[in-house]
């Protein structure tokens, strides 16, 4: 009787969809298709030598797949990063779009991308017929409020390389299996069916994602998380799993519109193993037409017992030196110091800037520590910051620890929208 009533059943239903995108609310600015284009933007938009990128946005929709895969074989050159910004959708679509970029060795990175010509919003039917239309669109990119959630992590993770910047997010949670019923079925066959369903889903699930090499623990964090809520993964996630495994991301100069503006930009530096990252911020002031003022903020090292002399270099010849005690805000130490318009003219025309932390030991000596960070969007960011510079006076400058109208709190993570 039972087999009578699963083949019953098996007649009535149009095949499921598996599905993991978020609440209608969460949809609210993406386009109900995926859209896949060129883009466009300034020298260095999307990195050293990048001023192209393939953007892919929008719920990811049953004819996801082929559409993506017909656009993709038009595209010659293999380098372009692609940028992703979608709350998700159709899980088996995310599967297959993630081996078209498998097959690609693509690169993908969490990113908004902003369609210069489009007056509206970036998904009304003007903008969708600009971003349609074959060739390159002119466009800018951002990473703030950006987001590859539910099954647009699926697709992600069929890049080989990939990158989440330290203020955009990957959300995953379990999915759902959507399906419509004709006629009226035993409720006990029905529920049954979809059990077996769920259970199919979870095993593909676990084989895709070990497909794409990733750790296991990921499929076992989603199995936990329910469809009704998200969990965004957080930065020793990412690289515990190996999503991302970089030791320290890093966003590019960014201009914030603040009461007073300023240009910033937000690393998170690997300590040990992975197991934890800090949180480092750099913002740039103007403080008249010829001079600057940096401010560099990282969370307090508890375990730090002796004090640090930190510079920023351009160059071997150009430095803006930290040389006071940092000011200690909560968990935070903030340097700030002026900088010269010679030393910014060189931190503009340099393509990175060295970090330098110098410190005291015990037994009398120093020890000294570097890194890099990269220049990209600085510049374009100082010319449009110098429109709201005060012209050059005769006035002493304040040399306090923060700028007047400064903000001592930092942040990471994605802010709302």
């Amino acid at each position: 009787m039972l087999t009578r009533i699963l083949f019953l059943l098996a007649l009535l239903l149009i095949p499921g969809a598996l599905r993991a995108e978020q609440s209608p609310a969460e949809k609210a600015g993406f386009a109900p298709k995926l859209t896949i284009y060129l883009a466009k933007g300034r020298a260095n938009a999307c990195g050293a030598g990048c001023d192209r990128w393939i953007a892919v946005e929008g719920e990811i929709d049953r004819d996801a797949a082929p559409r993506i895969r017909r656009f993709l074989a038009g595209v010659k050159d293999m380098q372009l990063p692609i940028y992703l910004h979608s709350p998700g959708g159709n899980v088996e679509q995310s599967y297959a779009i993630a081996r078209l970029l498998r097959a690609r060795k693509a690169t993908a990175r969490i990113g908004r991308t902003i369609v210069t010509a489009c007056s509206g919003t970036q998904v009304d039917a003007e903008c969708l017929n600009i971003k349609a239309a074959r060739g390159e669109v002119a466009a800018e990119l951002a990473t703030r409020n950006a987001m590859c959630n539910s099954a647009c992590g699926y697709l992600f993770l069929g890049a080989t390389t990939r990158e989440v910047a330290p203020d955009a997010a990957m959300g995953v949670h379990n999915s759902r299996l959507t399906f419509v019923i004709h006629g009226h079925p035993p409720p006990q066959a029905v529920a049954q069916y979809r059990q077996r369903q769920m259970v199919t889903a979870d095993r593909d699930r676990a084989v895709f994602i070990t497909a794409m090499g990733i750790g296991s623990e990921l499929n076992d964090l989603i199995r936990t998380v329910k469809f009704e809520s998200v969990h965004v993964l957080t930065r020793p996630e990412l690289y515990r799993f190996g999503i991302d495994t970089r030791p320290m991301p890093e966003t590019q100069w960014t201009l914030e519109k603040d009461v007073r503006p300023f240009i910033r930009k937000i690393a998170l530096q690997k300590k040990g193993d992975g197991a934890a990252f800090r949180l480092l911020e750099w913002r740039l002031f103007c403080e008249n037409k010829d001079r600057a003022r940096l401010m560099f903020v990282r969370e307090f090292d508890e375990t730090a017992a002796s004090k640090s002399t930190v510079t920023i270099a351009a160059g071997a010849d150009k430095s803006a030196a930290f040389g006071r005690s940092p000011v200690r805000i909560g968990k935070y130490e903030v340097w700030s110091d002026p900088v010269a318009a010679d030393t910014l003219k060189a931190m503009l025309a340099v393509p990175h800037l060295q970090v330098g932390e110098t410190t005291s030991t015990p037994d009398g000596k120093s020890d000294l520590t570097a890194f890099d960070i990269d220049t990209s969007g600085l510049e374009p960011a100082w010319t449009q910051l110098q429109d709201s510079c005060p012209a050059v006076t005769s006035t002493p400058k304040p040399t306090g620890s923060l700028p007047a109208g400064a903000s001592s709190s930092v942040s990471a993570a994605p802010p709302s929208p």
